[in-house]
């Protein structure tokens, strides 16, 4: 799927799940975000975002963050600010009948933190803005109620 998606083939995308069922689509959906035009694109990400964010967060949500993270960072992707704002999405939204998957999809989030501080000084002011924001999330994330088995 090219350098952007690197290693997205290697995900069992069959085997996890997202809030309609098999995340077997996703890897599509990401494709689109990265390199539809915009329209495309952020058709993409209001799907995915449905699918992994927004409701609640899922095992595909946790495959689904780092390709999002990478995304993110990659200016030639036409809805960067939108994916940033799914990122924060996530970090909001839990599964309390899983805490464990939410655990791991918030953690997933805040690992790449440094990734969000140089979005902070991208050229793109929409990016930035929404990094900003990103990390005020990150910074008011309570780790022990979410973190925990």
């Amino acid at each position: 799927m090219g350098t952007i998606l690197k290693g997205v083939s290697r995900v069992r995308w069959h085997e996890l799940r997202h809030a309609y069922g098999s995340a077997a689509d996703v890897p599509g959906l990401l494709s689109r975000i990265a390199w539809g035009d915009a329209r495309a694109s952020e058709a993409a990400l209001s799907d995915l975002g449905l699918w992994i964010g927004e409701l609640a967060v899922f095992d595909a949500t946790v495959a689904t963050v780092p390709f999002l993270w990478d995304l993110a960072a990659t200016t030639t992707v036409n809805s960067r600010a939108g994916v940033i704002e799914l990122l924060q999405t996530i970090l909001e939204h839990g599964n309390p009948p899983h805490p464990k998957v939410q655990r791991e999809a918030h953690q997933a989030v805040l690992t790449r933190r440094p990734t969000a501080d140089r979005l902070v000084g991208d050229s793109d002011p929409v990016v930035r803005a929404a990094a900003q924001d990103l990390l005020v999330a990150i910074d008011r994330h309570p780790s022990e109620p979410c973190c925990q088995i």
